[in-house]
């Protein structure tokens, strides 16, 4: 099992990229929204993948993040969702907003996506709401880095994939409260669309008013 290439940039296609590793090129299929994070041709790059193995074909796909890679693998769990169609979600989206969508039951969001029907949008959302909070909880585990050449993690601060998930950190904290996972991650989800950019405590203080009680 493939689980992450680290070489450099040598072709980028419409749906994939050619990353050369110690001379060995594999070819990566990656969604739009993560093919245009990575450095130009020739500069070094880092992807998680997940391995397709079917009878007549061997295809690897490339996330920035194990929590995108994660989302990949509950989209394609999804009956009639197949790789093409979870590439085309998390291109539209992001992993993040595939989990907005998911715990806020917006399938309007997922159907958004390229080539994704009405019915299998919905699908998507009935068949994932019991394990969005779960997902989102992994947002801020790990973060995906893409390395400029002869930079190392911890030198680098230079081109981050993926921020620390602000959302993460506060459905963590709401579920410590006690709340259960899905109406925390709902608040979450909810507060997180308001205001795309807040951090932690911000986030926080808006779900805590979405749960609080209605006079």
């Amino acid at each position: 099992m493939i689980g992450k290439l680290t070489g450099r940039l040598d072709h980028a296609g419409p749906d994939h990229v050619l990353i050369d590793v110690g001379g060995v090129g594999y070819v990566v299929h990656c969604s739009d929204r993560t093919r245009m994070a990575l450095p130009p041709r020739g500069e070094v790059v880092s992807l998680y993948t997940e391995l397709l193995v079917r009878e007549d074909l061997l295809q690897l796909f490339g996330f920035l993040t194990p929590f995108e890679r994660e989302w990949h693998r509950l989209l394609v769990s999804v009956q009639g969702v197949g790789a093409k169609a979870s590439m085309a979600i998390l291109g539209t989206l992001g992993a993040e907003g595939v989990g907005r969508a998911v715990a806020l039951g917006d399938w309007g969001a997922v159907k958004a996506a390229p080539g994704v029907g009405p019915k299998l949008a919905q699908r998507v959302v009935n068949e994932l709401k019991d394990k969005a909070p779960a997902a989102m909880a992994m947002g801020g585990a790990e973060d995906g880095v893409v390395l400029m050449p002869d930079e190392t993690p911890a030198a680098s601060p230079a081109r981050p994939a993926a921020k620390s998930s602000a959302q993460a950190e506060a459905l963590s904290a709401l579920q410590n409260l006690g709340y259960a996972p899905a109406d925390a991650a709902r608040a979450v989800a909810s507060a997180a669309g308001d205001a795309p950019g807040a951090e932690t405590p911000a986030l926080i203080r808006a779900a805590l008013k979405l749960l609080a009680p209605k006079d």
